[in-house]
């Protein structure tokens, strides 16, 4: 539920008895908790806590098994990065107008739309990242960021890529994981574990 201040002086008022106040002086209360009002970060409700929670428990097992033979036998160093794209662009939407109440009155809506994607990596622990402005979200772009990113590990390392479920990461027959790049994939709807 939504709860705005009004609402909260009205249930302040029915559950403690308290007389009701002005809806600013329950934001003031409210402030002087360290409370403020935000936004919710949404999640799918398929989401799997449990299994986000055994992959960050066991992170570390879950790169080692997939790493290659050479990397376990020698103690090659392995670099963390995480991988995601998002799409960026315009869309046109109808503007807000002053008219007289009760009207409606008629605009052109601007249709036309324009995007890109961009594909980003980052390494915490070097504090560096690679990213790429592409036109669409597909293998072919998937495998230009994945040779980008091949190129940043740092000479005798290896590198453990987190990235999403898309299709075009590495469930692909088409996909080209350079030789120094592990591919781990994140539990189903798991956009923050």
């Amino acid at each position: 539920m939504r709860w705005r201040r009004v609402d909260l002086v009205q249930q302040a008022a029915a559950r403690f008895g308290v007389p009701e106040v002005h809806p600013g002086t329950m934001g003031k209360w409210l402030h002087r908790l360290g409370l403020t009002k935000l936004t919710t970060r949404p999640h799918h409700p398929m989401k799997d806590e449990a299994a986000q929670q055994a992959f960050k428990d066991n992170v570390k097992d879950i790169v080692n098994d997939k790493s290659p033979a050479e990397v376990k036998e020698n103690g090659t160093p392995v670099e963390f990065r995480f991988q995601d794209e998002a799409r960026i662009g315009q869309q046109g939407t109808l503007s807000r107008v002053w008219a007289p109440i009760g009207s409606r009155p008629p605009m052109v809506r601007d249709n036309r739309g324009a995007n890109a994607y961009i594909y980003g990596a980052i390494c915490p622990c070097r504090d560096i990242g690679v990213a790429l402005i592409m036109a669409s979200a597909n293998t072919e772009a998937m495998n230009e960021h994945l040779k980008e990113i091949s190129a940043q590990v740092a000479t005798g390392a290896y590198a453990a890529l987190i990235c999403d479920g898309a299709g075009w990461h590495a469930k692909s027959k088409d996909i080209v994981v350079p030789s120094n790049i592990t591919s781990i994939t994140l539990p189903p709807y798991s956009p923050e574990p």
